[in-house]
């Protein structure tokens, strides 16, 4: 590095940095902040986040006594200043790699990292659960969640405080409030009062009064402790949080360390009862390039320190979100009934795009998933044509609504899945491995799955014209595999797939982005003398019958290949053939599917190869299919 740490280097761990003055956390802080912006422009992840926590976390581990403290980020993105100063910093440049560091907290990874997570809303529960703990374990220790202001737009995040302020649970949690959008101006006049409302002194002459009150009436007490609430609430804007029993400090300024350290102090010995501490940052702080375009340095790849330029290389083909977005405008002009909605991902699902275009016709209404469903059930009850678009990842958060709200109801609500299957660097937590699974067994639902970016027009054309109940369609992260793009999409028949190309002996029936593969693999078959048949299934619900039929009796064995767990698209298949009874006639079928793992973090190529889902892979499973050997691995093209 072209920056000397002196003081972060001699910081292995928080206990390290405890060691240090109060004098010289300033410094420290520029060192943390300089390490990170280098690692992150090696590896790409997660900057802007990050950047405006630097000071927060240095002040959260000198005061309080981590690991044994339990410190809780919530989502986990803004994680990498708390991973250089907790054993990490050898190993933090292989942030979001294969064997790397994860770009979230990660239970496994450290013992600082107490909770894992990558969604969002969960830390205030977490926390919650083990300030419980350490009340029931007789521990002296104390629970700290940090959370975003985006992430108190979930609904999760309110039922936690509700249950701690219910039950008084002996925790902080601290509001890293990015976007001054609860916060005030802050100023001197509100850091002196942060500091005064927490102080020992203070607190003290709270606790007196209240005894002192006490001894009063029991109606002249409740409107004593009311004006007391409601007067610090007037002057710092607190009133919500206390009314749902926490004790409210703030706001206070998120970078200056004379002010957070003191206020941490006094809230850490805070005797009882949960207390929210609000905090004001700026995502992407102390890097110019950051500040200046937050949005785009929210994720970034690798970039150039000095100028912030990132290198991204130059796209074969559109991404398969932009390809959605563009689609559904096309069709949005043919009929105004047509809405968007995100979960705080516009740009991530490219519906910023159709926002531009209709901005009247699109809502964003923030990290509330299930919220999200059931207000699209609502617009589909009055006859709008609602488009949900929404991560398959993130979709798991609201299956309460898309059954009870949507499904049951018979609803024509369409769920466009990005991310579909292994989503590379951001791992785990990310991919999209189980949707056939859980919306698969739904009655009234259709699934469709692309193979390639023109079956992605096709399948947003389908869903739009589509109001016989709830409809979803899947597709990967990225680029698409480069085919001839159609003007306008045509509308497929529900539950009819394709042949790709036609063989005699064995059949790949394929279903969503592993049809190049299956292609890839039909070419090497075919040089090895085993003539080959590729089918797009296109639909996962419901099922070709007449296509799967006519691929059993045609062909020797059956592959079945998808990039969604078990009990997906193979298991529908195979429920049919037992349905019908050709399983009993010695039928030769081999599904591919992920493994029954959480697959950690490598790029899309290593993760699929890894789940034995690339070409080589289902070249080895038809051979043995037919009883051949199947070592004989090496592709064409």
């Amino acid at each position: 590095m072209a920056v000397e740490t002196p003081l972060l280097d001699n910081v292995k761990f928080p206990a390290d940095l405890r060691k240090l003055d109060k004098s010289e956390l300033r410094q420290f802080a520029d060192e943390l902040r300089a390490e990170m912006i280098d690692a992150v422009s090696v590896t790409g992840g997660h900057l802007g986040s990050g950047l405006g926590v630097v000071e927060l976390t240095t002040a959260i581990h000198y005061v309080f006594n981590t690991p044994d403290d339990r410190l809780v980020f919530d989502v986990g993105h803004q994680c990498y200043p708390h991973k250089i100063i907790t054993g990490r910093r050898d190993r933090i440049r292989t942030l979001r790699q294969g064997g790397g560091l994860s770009g979230f907290t990660k239970r496994s990874e450290s013992e600082y990292d107490p909770f894992g997570a990558a969604h969002a809303a969960t830390s205030i529960s977490a926390a919650t659960g083990f300030a419980e703990a350490s009340r029931h374990l007789k521990k002296e220790t104390t629970s700290i969640a940090v959370i975003g202001d985006g992430s108190m737009s979930g609904g999760m995040a309110y039922e936690g405080l509700n249950n701690a302020g219910h039950l008084g649970s002996k925790m902080v949690v601290i509001l890293n409030d990015n976007d001054m959008s609860i916060a005030p101006p802050v100023g001197a006049m509100s850091a002196y009062l942060a500091r005064a409302s927490s102080s020992g002194v203070y607190q003290g002459f709270r606790t007196f009064g209240k005894q002192l009150a006490k001894r009063l009436p029991k109606a002249i007490y409740n409107q004593l402790a009311k004006a007391e609430e409601y007067g610090r609430g007037m002057v710092s804007g607190g009133t919500l949080f206390e009314e749902l029993g926490f004790y409210y400090v703030g706001p206070i300024d998120g970078h200056n360390l004379d002010q957070l350290v003191p206020v941490l102090e006094n809230v850490r010995d805070m005797k009882d009862g949960p207390v929210l501490v609000h905090v004001v940052t700026r995502k992407g702080a102390g890097y110019p390039p950051a500040e200046e375009s937050a949005d785009k340095y929210h994720g970034v790849a690798k970039f150039d320190v000095v100028s912030g330029k990132q290198k991204k290389g130059t796209p074969n083909a559109p991404a398969y979100q932009k390809v959605f977005a563009k689609t559904l405008i096309k069709e949005a002009e043919k009929d105004d009934r047509i809405i968007g909605i995100t979960a705080a991902m516009p740009s991530g699902t490219s519906l910023d795009m159709f926002a531009e275009v209709f901005p009247d016709r699109c809502y964003d209404v923030g990290i509330a998933e299930q919220h999200a469903v059931t207000f699209a059930a609502g617009l589909a009850a009055d006859g709008l044509r609602p488009f949900a678009a929404i991560y398959s990842t993130f979709l798991q958060r609201a299956y309460d609504s898309v059954v009870h709200d949507v499904a049951i109801q018979n609803l024509p609500v369409r769920f466009p899945m990005d991310r579909a299957g292994l989503v590379g660097a951001d791992g785990q937590t990310h991919a999209g491995s189980f949707d056939l699974a859980y919306l698969g067994c739904l009655p009234n639902m259709v699934i469709m799955a692309a193979g390639d970016e023109a079956e992605l027009v096709h399948m947003t054309a389908t869903a739009a014209a589509f109001d016989d109940g709830p409809i979803a369609f899947r597709y990967p992260r990225g680029e698409g595999v480069g085919v001839d793009m159609p003007e306008q999409g045509k509308l497929l028949e529900i539950g009819k797939g394709r042949i790709v190309r036609e063989g005699t002996k064995v059949a790949i029936l394929s279903l969503g982005g592993r049809l190049q593969e299956s292609l890839k693999a039909a070419d090497t078959l075919e040089a090895q003398g085993i003539s080959t048949t590729v089918a797009d299934a296109r639909f996962a619900k419901p099922l070709d019958h007449d296509l799967i039929m006519r691929l059993v009796n045609e062909h020797e064995a059956l592959i079945t290949v998808e990039e969604g767990s078990r009990g997906g698209f193979g298991a529908f298949v195979l429920h049919f053939l037992s349905e019908t009874g050709l399983l009993d006639n010695g039928l030769k079928i081999r599904t591919m599917h992920l493994p029954d793992v959480f697959q950690d973090q490598d790029s899309p190529e290593k993760m699929y190869d890894a789940a034995r889902l690339n070409a080589a892979h289902i070249v080895e499973r038809a051979r043995e299919a037919l009883g051949m050997e199947s070592n004989v691995v090496t592709l064409r093209g």
